[in-house]
Parts: structure tokens; sequence; C-alpha cells
């Protein structure tokens, strides 16, 4: 009998992963987070690019149609169209200490920011097979409409720049991952649910196309209001 982990990979390509190096897309942010960190409109709106093969991001248009972010885990950089440094942030992590939710971000947190969570987002299930990563079936959970998915427990090294270290995936019946629970950790750890829809194939691959992000509450539902982040994207390539 496959693995709840098989039957997820499976589900978004399967074999197909391991084929591709790159994906690409234009991205559309929206929801009440950007306004509260005084970023709204910094990267709303561009395409970004998520290696598949090791944790590095780039967000077109960030500020400006001639900036473009690069993440890595250990550095964080605007990039001028002609390839100069406009800023850069190492060690971007610990620039975040003391943050809670309402603290205000500069482009450089932002660019930390949305760069490991495009990564993060975009790259699963393949991201889950990477070294040092370890995943557990933690049994199933009813959701509030009573459809029952069955929960996958995440945790990333220390390697890896994501939320927190440990996440909670949901799969539905078929495989499809449908649901994310973490804890921003660089925001005060606010606890967070993200619900995937549109789920559609591209070239192999199927991607969620909408996302969206609430608070969570202590029983592990979703707080309707306010929408904290939504994420849409289309024209999506892959490397």
């Amino acid at each position: 009998m496959a693995t709840l982990l098989e039957k997820i990979i499976d589900a978004h390509g399967g074999s197909r992963w391991r084929e591709v190096d790159s994906i690409s897309a234009v991205r559309h942010f929206g929801g009440a987070f950007w306004g509260l960190k005084r970023v709204d409109g910094v990267a709303g709106e561009g395409r970004f690019t998520v290696d598949l093969r090791t944790e590095h991001s780039r967000l077109d248009d960030f500020g400006d149609p001639g900036l473009h972010s690069d993440f890595t885990p250990h550095r964080v950089t605007i990039v001028r169209a002609d390839g100069t440094v406009a800023a850069e942030l190492t060690d971007p992590r610990a620039s975040f200490a003391g943050h809670e939710l309402t603290t205000p971000w500069n482009q450089l947190h932002l660019a930390y920011f949305t760069g490991y969570a495009m990564w993060t987002y975009n790259t699963e299930p393949q991201s889950f097979t990477l070294p040092g990563v370890v995943t557990e079936e933690i049994g199933p959970w009813t959701e509030e409409d009573g459809e029952v998915w069955d929960r996958l427990r995440v945790t990333y090294p220390a390697s890896i720049a994501t939320h927190t270290p440990v996440q909670t995936l949901y799969a539905d019946s078929d495989g499809v991952l449908r649901r994310r629970d973490y804890s921003v950790d660089i925001a005060g750890g606010s606890p967070s649910v993200e619900y995937m829809t549109g789920q559609t194939w591209f070239d192999g691959l199927l991607l969620p196309v909408h996302r969206e992000i609430y608070v969570r509450d202590d029983q592990g539902r979703a707080v309707r209001e306010p929408l904290i982040v939504s994420i849409d994207i289309d024209d999506v390539t892959l490397g």
C-alpha cells in the first residue's frame, strides 16, 4: 500500500517532478497582511520563479518594473535590471528578532518573506523529498463541511527557510493537497491556515492556482474575517 506521501506525489504529477528544474508564473497578491506590514503594493503583481532542486526564488517587478528580488535562505537582495545590487541583507532571519504581527517591514524583509513563502508553496510536494525533510502521517481531520482529509506532518531542516519548522499538510481522498497549518515565526508566531483551490494541470504537474490564508483559532478552524493573504497565479511555465 502506498504511503500518504507517495499518494500525494502521484496525485500532483509523480515522476514528472524529477524532470522539471523550475516553475515560473505570474503572481497576484491580495489580503490585509501587506497593508498591516506597510508594504502594500510593493510585490503584489509580477512574475516569479522558484527552483525545484535548491531553495532559491526570484520575484520580478519588486517595487518597480526594473527591480527584482533574489532569495536564498542566507542572503536576500533587490537587484536592478543591469544586474547590480540595489539592496542586500545577509543572515536575513536574524533581522526579524523581536518582530510581532504588526511590526512594519522594509522591502528586504518583504523580499525574504515572499521569497521563502512562494518557494514553499510552489515546490510542493517535490520539496517534501529534499534531504533532511521528514514526513509523518498523523491521521485524518474532518473539515467544517464534513469532508475528511488525511494529514501529513512535514518537518523541515534548519537549512530550509520557511514559516516554521513543523507544518501540517492536508490531502483529500485523491491525494490532492488542500490545506496547510503553520505559524509565521517571523511575525510573532501568528497561527495560520492556508487553503489551496483551483488545482490545474500544467505540462504534467498539478498546481493550485488560488490560495487563501486566515488566522487559525484554538480549535484548528479558520477565522474567515479578515482574509489575511490571497495568492493567485497564472501564465505558468516549467523550466
